[in-house]
């Protein structure tokens, strides 16, 4: 069956981003007419009531919004002072905006291997990994879970490195009652349209509680200059803008429905496959309160369960095919298959689930069934 001869009405996709832009639209229309009257592309109320929003929502001090979540991630490495000569731990099971953040720096990316259950950063891999150049350690929370932020900090403190959260999935995510962003010294984030926060373009932020840093990103992040044409440091040029910042507020008042509704539709999915033969589901970690931003199951031949749930109409993905050591662009750090044995199994079984806010039961329902015919 061709996925084009399909019906669109009974297609169901991965993501639905029209069904979250039709309830917001109202607000974000009437946002955006107001940007457009006084011409306040850049900065301006728009920009700063949302960096107060959002650092409110997720308990912190300092929310700076930037152009996207790969520079997010590089403004917080370079406000810390990563830099050439410094080792920044990862877990192999990323997307590669992780790593390449960190070789925009200048310094070197040193994957290890991920939990077999959770496919998280492993902290005793991390422990393992440590030597006298590393300087940062950087937990991804992948997924919408939260990482074992708290089984890393000893580590962190004993080898003198800093703490920084990949969080670009898992905005309203929880452990042990503390928002994913807020467990180390640093953040970033990203307002990608799919994530669970999304803009309508690119975006992002950097999210920390030290006033001192927020301060250095900001510089940074305005090629280094605080006083028009006074530039104190090498900077770049990483802004959030107010169109998308206007959106982002508009959908932030209707991040927790969303982020609950998404958990029904996680539970409904538990329910509906548990005990089938052949399915590894995602299991959530004890004092995790996970916003699944991915419904990430595990099957055998998953190329081809792929190819035929979306030859069927099933808006089904892999996030992520290829662990980062066995990707051309970081070929030269000397990895080989075989080095991370939990994340290279791990990406040739993944595969993700349409999840969204207003997904439905009899969608799912299908979907579920339509998974079982392809097994």
């Amino acid at each position: 069956m061709s996925l084009i001869n399909i019906p669109t009405d009974q297609k169901i996709p991965l993501v639905d981003l029209a069904a979250q832009q039709r309830e917001v639209q109202e607000a974000i229309t009437a946002a955006l007419a107001d940007i457009f009257e006084h011409t306040a592309f850049i900065g301006g109320s728009a920009v700063t009531r949302f960096e107060s929003e959002y650092a409110s929502f997720i308990g912190t001090g300092h929310c700076v919004g930037v152009g996207n979540g790969t520079d997010a991630l590089e403004l917080a490495l370079r406000a810390t002072g990563i830099g050439p000569g410094d080792e920044v731990i990862i877990p192999a099971n990323t997307f590669i905006a992780t790593a390449e953040a960190i070789s925009l720096t200048g310094a070197t990316a040193v994957p290890v291997d991920v939990d077999p259950v959770h496919l998280l950063i492993h902290p005793q891999a991390v422990a393992d990994a440590i030597t006298v150049r590393t300087k940062a350690i950087m937990p991804v929370h992948l997924y919408g879970q939260s990482a074992f932020v708290e089984q890393l900090v000893p580590l962190a403190e004993e080898c003198q490195a800093v703490i920084i959260e990949d969080a670009a999935q898992s905005q309203g995510a929880k452990r042990h009652g503390r928002s994913a962003g807020t467990m180390g010294d640093i953040a970033g984030t990203s307002f990608y349209p799919g994530k669970n926060l999304g803009a309508a373009g690119d975006a992002g932020a950097v999210l920390t509680a030290n006033t001192d840093l927020a301060d250095r990103v900001r510089l940074i992040a305005a090629h280094g200059s605080q006083t028009k044409y006074v530039h104190e440091v090498v900077g770049r040029n990483s802004r959030l803008d107010a169109v998308q910042a206007a959106v982002l507020s508009a959908k932030l008042e209707r991040l927790d429905g969303w982020n609950a509704a998404r958990q029904q539709a996680a539970a409904r999915y538990g329910q509906m496959l548990a005990g089938v033969p052949g399915v590894q589901l995602p299991v959530q970690a004890e004092g995790n309160q996970d916003v699944w931003h991915l419904y990430v199951v595990q099957v055998e031949q998953r190329d081809r369960v792929v190819q035929e749930l979306n030859a069927a109409g099933i808006g089904a993905g892999i996030h992520y095919p290829y662990p980062v050591h066995l990707t051309e662009a970081f070929a030269h750090l000397g990895y080989r298959a075989g080095d991370f044995p939990v994340a290279e199994r791990a990406a040739k079984r993944i595969m993700s689930l349409p999840l969204y806010p207003h997904i439905t039961e009899e969608q799912q329902r299908r979907v579920v069934d339509t998974l079982l015919s392809v097994l």
